[in-house]
């Protein structure tokens, strides 16, 4: 379920090559449920049997979850050994089927498909000079623009590894993507390391993922990271890599690890629980306070309140109740009645609370409505003081590499001091993490923190503008 006060990943990938698994979208399926937090609108398949004639290939998308895209028949119907599959959440394109994942194309040489996490800043440019070539979209995504552009250069080159690294050359942005030819698996990871992507194997196939913890989902061996600006490609004649392209900095995305990733996860080498887990620590030496219990909010917070807590030697305990089945909040009307549902996702559990001083740990504040409503449950329950602490800074800039905060005028902190912002929220004291605590989370890790110093890695991108 989406809450409207945080930052929201684009999508997470995940594909297959086996020798002679036939049911590769049945693992792509449980791939896809392990990464369905990374996004929620949409979902899709796509597989090729290898053995069968040039173009068998099968696709199945639509809106909705992963578990209510796919049953039964349409797994079945999904024979290939090859396959890639997508779940999304729009940043860049309306939310439709035209523009749900995979993307798939006939053209001269054959067929493509192709999934894509991130953001690409100069889309409109390529797309506009292949509209003018003669070029028809049918969405308005940026993963359909990658994909023709890769499709036209297929044209002039003699393999599709070899179009895939002409095309990143031009791309600007964070991007994981996978290629799907009647042959191949073909993964990319862009050359600043923002978006993450990993290689896993078992028995004879060999998985690629936006996370190591859909690999374990499908009994898969993580493998490793796929190395910013790396191309891997998976045929029959085995794997083989390559760095397409390098860049002098990296800049991988620190919101890996403060929300978007699985706690069970590992990227690049860093454990997601452990930085969670550190930068509450961080937290609890930076900004102490006299407090009778700690909390988190359910479930982005819960992992750096337990830093908190046993950094600071005062109680945990969870103050909230989940509601577990409660309706994605994006599908709601208005936004009145998506304030009002938090009421009906969290309650408070008044014995946890009442006549209790209270740390409250969240990972983020965006635009302030949620944490305010929580305060405001928590005080009714009879808490008599809420300390707010964030595991991040205050979002003070946009992003433009993959998630859904593009205007700086959506941010509080854009807005407010840190001491209004604590005043609207109606919090007893707040403290947000120091970007110098980052170390504490991924240690010498070089990451991008552009959405709260506007140190973007892309420094000559000109949608990249600093705030008014």
């Amino acid at each position: 379920m989406y809450d409207t006060d945080k930052l929201h990943e684009e999508c997470g990938v995940f594909g297959m090559w086996s020798v002679d698994d036939v049911n590769s979208a049945h693992s792509i399926y449980y791939g896809l449920m392990a990464l369905q937090h990374r996004g929620q609108e949409s979902a899709g398949i796509v597989v090729c049997d290898t053995t069968g004639p040039i173009g068998n290939i099968c696709s199945h998308k639509g809106m909705g979850l992963v578990s209510e895209v796919f049953h039964g028949d349409s797994l079945d119907s999904l024979r290939g050994n090859i396959g890639i599959g997508h779940v999304r959440y729009s940043t860049e394109g309306a939310s439709s089927l035209e523009n749900a994942q995979p993307i798939f194309l006939n053209y001269l040489k054959g067929t493509l498909a192709l999934a894509h996490n991130g953001n690409i800043t100069n889309s409109k440019e390529i797309k506009d000079k292949l509209q003018r070539e003669g070029a028809v979209f049918t969405g308005n995504s940026d993963s359909e623009v990658i994909a023709y552009r890769i499709a036209k250069e297929r044209l002039d080159t003699s393999s599709i590894e070899e179009a895939v690294i002409n095309v990143t050359k031009e791309l600007r942005g964070g991007y994981a993507l996978l290629i799907m030819s009647p042959q191949k698996l073909v993964g990319v990871r862009d050359p600043w390391g923002l978006k993450p992507l990993c290689l896993g194997k078992k028995d004879g196939a060999y998985f690629l993922s936006s996370e190591s913890a859909a690999i374990a989902a499908v009994d898969g061996e993580f493998v490793r990271d796929i190395e910013p600006g790396e191309i891997i490609s998976i045929s029959k004649d085995g794997l083989q890599s390559q760095i397409a392209i390098t860049k002098d900095n990296k800049a991988h995305c620190i919101f890996e690890y403060i929300y978007f990733a699985r706690l069970d996860s590992k990227i690049d080498g860093i454990s997601v629980y452990d930085a969670r887990f550190n930068g509450g620590r961080a937290l609890a030496r930076r900004y102490p306070v006299e407090a009778d219990v700690v909390t988190g909010v359910p479930e982005s917070g819960l992992t750096a309140a337990v830093g908190y807590a046993q950094e600071s030697g005062i109680p945990y305990l969870p103050a909230f109740n989940k509601n577990g089945y409660v309706g994605r909040t994006f599908i709601k009307p208005s936004q009145a009645e998506r304030i009002s549902s938090v009421h009906v996702k969290l309650n408070v559990l008044e014995s946890v609370v009442k006549g209790k001083r209270v740390v409250l740990i969240d990972d983020s504040i965006v635009r302030g409505t949620t944490i305010a409503k929580l305060i405001i449950m928590m005080r009714k329950a009879g808490a008599t003081e809420v300390h707010v602490r964030i595991s991040s800074p205050p979002f003070l800039f946009p992003c433009y590499y993959g998630t859904d905060i593009s205007d700086n005028a959506e941010l509080i902190a854009n807005e407010y001091s840190i001491d209004e912002i604590r005043k609207r929220i109606g919090a007893d004291s707040l403290g947000y993490m120091a970007l110098e605590d980052f170390k504490e989370m991924t240690g010498d890790l070089p990451l991008c923190k552009a959405c709260f110093d506007g140190k973007y890695p892309m420094v000559n991108d000109p949608k990249e503008k600093k705030p008014k």
